[in-house]
Order: C-alpha cells, then sequence, then structure tokens
C-alpha cells in the first residue's frame, strides 16, 4: 500500500486527506477493517511509539488508550486483583489474567475510563482473543497491534456495525532519521526523537536528601516518563504500580499540568473506595453510563442528582472526612514531567496526591526551591537532564 486516502482530514470540510510515504516506499501498515480517519491515525503512530518504546526498556506487555493524540492512560501487563477487575469494570466471566495484554489494556482503560470513551487502543503485543473480548464491550473508535490471532480479529470485526478500525503494523518498521510535516505552507524539518527518556545511572544519583528509589519506582518513572514524550506538552504523569492514575496535557502552566495529573489520580484512588465497589446499579445501565455515574457520585454535590436515573438503591454518600482519609492512604504515587518545574507550588501539590518519586529534566533558576520543597516532605527526585516536549 503506498497511499491510503482518508474520508476526510481533522475536519469534513477538509475534503482531500491521505497518508502516504514520501519516499514511495510501501507503508508499514496494513487495515485489516474499517477506514481509519486522519486523527485516528494520528492517535495509531503516537500511540504505536509509546507501547513499543515502553516494551523495549520495560520488558512486559503495555498497552494505552488515546483520545485526540494524547494517551488518556497507559499500563503495563500485570494480572489483576478481584477489587481492580471490579474498578475496571472487567466483566467477572472474562478469565482476564490468562491475557497479560488483556490485563495492561484494562489498568490503561481504567486511568480515566471518562476520557477514554472513544478511545484509540494500542498495544505492544499481538491482540489475543481475551483481550478482544474486553474491547469489545467498551466504546472505541479502533485499534493498531503488531499482529492479531483470528480469533481476536473476528470479534473486533463485529464492532460498530462491521466499521471498527483496525490496523496491523510491521513492529519492525524504524521511521528515517529526519521527519517534516507542513504548517501553513511551510515546511519544517528536526531529526526523530530518539533520545532515551532516562539514563540508568540518574536512578543512581537523585538531587535530593533522600536517595532510595525503589524498583517498582524506578519502573513507574519510566513508564511515566515514555508516556509524556508521546503526550501534548505541557504535560505531567502520575503513576503507581505500573499504570497511570493521571495524565495531565496541554496545559500551558505547569502547575494545571500538576492539577489536573492529580486530580484525575485522585479520582482514580475513589473509585476503589468501598462505597463506590458496593454501589448497586440499575441493571440495565451501560458500562459508560455507570461510569458517569461514578465520576458524579464521587465530584458533584449528590444532592443536586436524582439516584433514582442510576442506582437500584440509595448509595452510601462519602463525607469529605473519608475522602481526605482515604487519599491520605494513597502513597509512593510516582510523578514525571516534561519539563522543569519553575516553582515548589508543584512540589506541594503533588504531595497531596501521595506523590513520593519525581523524574523531572531540572534546569529551572530555582532548581534549590523545588528540591528543598522536595526534601521537607521527603521525597526522591531524579533530574532527568531531558525534555520531553511533544506537539
Amino acid at each position: 500500500m503506498q497511499e491510503f486516502k482518508l474520508k476526510y482530514g481533522c475536519n469534513p470540510d477538509q475534503r482531500e486527506a491521505k497518508i502516504f510515504m514520501r519516499d514511495n516506499s510501501e507503508l508499514p501498515i496494513e487495515i485489516l477493517n474499517g477506514r481509519p480517519g486522519y486523527i485516528n491515525f494520528l492517535d495509531a503512530l503516537n500511540s504505536w511509539q509509546l507501547v513499543r518504546e515502553a516494551k523495549s526498556m520495560l520488558k512486559i506487555p503495555v498497552a494505552t488508550s488515546f483520545k485526540h493524540v494524547s494517551p488518556a492512560g497507559a499500563a503495563l501487563g500485570i494480572k489483576l486483583t478481584d477489587d481492580e477487575k471490579k474498578i475496571l469494570n472487567v466483566n467477572p466471566e472474562l478469565d482476564i489474567n490468562k491475557s497479560l495484554t488483556a490485563c495492561a489494556y484494562a489498568r490503561a482503560r481504567g486511568t480515566d475510563r471518562l476520557s477514554s470513551f472513544g478511545d484509540w487502543i494500542a498495544l505492544s503485543d499481538t491482540c489475543d482473543e481475551i483481550t478482544a473480548e474486553f474491547i469489545k464491550h467498551e466504546v472505541s473508535d479502533g485499534i493498531i497491534a503488531p499482529d492479531f490471532t483470528p480469533q481476536a480479529l473476528e470479534i473486533l470485526k463485529s464492532k460498530r456495525k462491521g466499521s471498527y478500525a483496525i490496523i496491523k503494523i510491521d513492529a519492525n518498521y524504524q521511521p528515517p532519521e529526519f521527519e517534516t510535516r507542513d504548517i501553513f505552507g511551510i515546511t519544517f524539518s528536526q531529526s526523530h526523537n530518539n533520545s532515551v527518556v532516562v539514563e540508568d545511572e540518574k536512578f543512581n544519583s537523585p538531587v535530593t536528601k533522600n536517595k532510595n528509589i525503589p524498583e517498582n519506582a524506578k519502573r513507574d518513572l519510566i513508564l511515566a516518563l515514555i508516556t509524556l514524550k508521546y503526550t501534548q506538552s505541557n504535560s505531567v504523569c502520575c503513576v503507581k504500580d505500573g499504570a497511570t492514575l493521571g495524565v495531565g496535557a496541554g496545559q500551558q502552566s505547569r502547575l494545571h499540568c500538576v492539577k489536573l495529573a492529580c486530580e484525575k489520580a485522585d479520582l482514580r484512588t475513589m473509585r476503589a473506595h468501598p462505597s463506590v465497589l458496593n454501589l448497586k446499579f440499575k441493571p440495565e445501565l451501560s458500562k459508560p453510563e455507570r461510569d458517569n455515574a461514578i465520576n458524579i457520585f464521587l465530584t458533584e454535590d449528590v444532592n443536586d442528582y436524582d439516584w433514582r436515573e442510576f442506582f437500584a438503591e440509595q448509595p452510601e454518600f462519602i463525607s469529605p472526612e473519608d475522602k481526605k482519609a482515604w487519599l491520605t492512604q494513597n502513597t509512593g504515587v510516582s510523578l514525571g514531567s516534561d519539563a522543569f518545574f519553575p516553582f515548589p507550588d508543584n512540589i506541594e501539590r503533588a504531595k497531596k496526591s501521595g506523590v513520593k518519586f519525581i523524574a523531572q529534566p531540572g534546569g529551572s533558576i530555582r532548581d534549590d526551591l523545588v528540591i528543598a520543597a522536595c526534601d521537607k516532605y521527603d521525597m526522591a527526585m531524579i533530574m532527568t537532564g531531558h525534555r520531553l516536549f511533544h506537539h
């Protein structure tokens, strides 16, 4: 395939759109089903780079859930506990732990289920039948993976009345050294970002008084930084136990990045609260409706809503004091930033969401103030020396 004509560009008014290789070589993809659009391909190619790089560094299946050219979530293939299955909305009849790839996607989708509504999926490994069964019941636009089992392919082809977009990519494809794009008729060229997000030795030389970064935190910081490498900047990412808790993308202020990532992390943490796990929904509610109901329950004044619309039984409300107590239990969170922190207020906000380990490029004239804020809370922080802007 040397050229693929798209239905339209970013918007329906941009009628002429296609993808092709500038050197007239074959595209490194095969479209197995559907007709992916312009934004679908932006999501597909960015998300594939994320999972490919994370798998290469961490040696475990990786999945991501993308929306509008940024990850809503990313995660490693780690088996799920029974409570995690409830939190992540896994069908009890699906033996999801038989597939680490399925576990990875369920965890990635579970970071921010509202943002993942209508997502683009990327898998580092072959999509198997169990993964496809989980995806079958989620609202999603399409998927990219290096391969699909015949059973998985048939399951996915049944989505969206047969129009679900399925892309197979050549796992061995490497992009050229330089990449170009045109904006307003002017061509930009730059070298492809092949930088390693963090060198191993950086973990041995934290700039804070606390020098202890355990192996699981190193893994989480690497996942955070790789996620940020493919997130629209400015961006900040919180990770725990090999899965993103919250991604703050595309904010002009670094503090707003931190606030957004941490607010999402807090919401994800609250989904594990016993009152949420014991909510009695009306049986006819769909997964997206349940997700909306949970978010309303956790973030709004519950008295402003008619709960009969969602629940078969009146839920047990969570008081502000109970919420604070529950969130206080969440510790050991890793946070990555794609650029330096200009002020220590970022650290103050991160502390409220259980952040213990931080990776950021460094280079601010106020680095000493940021380090002092970390020391105040016994956080461990490394400075990678690599800015990870992505636009």
